[in-house]
């Protein structure tokens, strides 16, 4: 899951996005009056509510205690608990298992996908949109040769980017069988002269450095310079996404 110290109305400004592009998800998840949810990596419960109108009872869980405590507040009516994705339980099972934008956090990829699964009644539905292979590679790539220009050492990042076949294996282990699965490209706008200096302020702890912060911000700078002539088109920043999408369903 993301870091448990997110900022949450950072989050709600700069990422704005993650909800825009999720509610597409809810025409595959088609929530029903009646039916028990589970929104995995509900952030800050924005399409959490959305699951909620439809009738359905829906369960929003995030690792990040801001997020939760956002969503709370946000929506009262609405049960938010704050749970590690890769280590959770539910007494009741559920119909149908919902994620959007969360699970390319988890680096416990496996135990994400059983606990999901032990969570998904038989014949329950699977429906999530993570960050796929190459995801922000261009992007992450920019920061990369800022760090190697300015001699800073050996930088990494945490996120789980998977391959269709990669993940939908992991889900076929656990009994949750993929019907549709697709990989694509989702070039996203992002607000403002300042959009690549905020997704690194919003998304930079999944980078894995040794530098102090003021060193990551020059990085930052510099990886700007980098990346203009790609990612700035028309007067707005464009990150390169590269989405995985699987709608599945659990036969065993």
């Amino acid at each position: 899951m993301p870091p448990s110290d997110w900022n949450a109305s950072l989050y709600d400004q700069a990422a704005h996005f993650v909800t825009d592009y999720g509610k597409a998800l809810l025409d595959d998840l088609k929530p029903q009056a009646g039916e028990r949810i589970l929104d995995v990596g509900c952030g800050t419960g924005h399409l959490t509510q959305q699951i909620s109108a439809s009738g359905a009872t829906v369960i929003g869980i995030d690792s990040s205690q801001n997020m939760v405590e956002t969503a709370r507040s946000t929506y009262p009516e609405i049960e938010f608990v704050q749970a590690d994705a890769a280590h959770f339980e539910f007494a009741d099972p559920f119909d149908a298992i919902f994620s959007n934008a969360a699970l390319h956090w988890v680096s416990n990829a496996k135990g994400a996908v059983v606990s999901m699964a032990r969570a998904l009644k038989p014949g329950g539905r699977f429906v999530i949109e993570m960050g796929g292979k190459g995801n922000v590679s261009i992007l992450v790539g920019g920061l990369f040769q800022a760090f190697q220009e300015m001699g800073l050492g050996e930088v990494g990042h945490r996120w789980f980017f998977p391959s269709i076949g990669e993940y939908s294996s992991m889900l076929e282990s656990e009994g949750i069988e993929p019907t549709l699965a697709w990989l694509f490209e989702r070039p996203t706008p992002l607000l403002g002269e300042s959009g690549v200096r905020d997704w690194f302020a919003l998304f930079g702890d999944a980078i894995q450095t040794t530098v102090p912060k003021e060193e990551f911000e020059r990085a930052v700078e510099r990886a700007e310079s980098i990346l203009r002539p790609q990612l700035y088109k028309d007067g707005v920043w464009i990150a390169d996404y590269r989405r995985l999408r699987i709608i599945g369903r659990k036969i065993s």
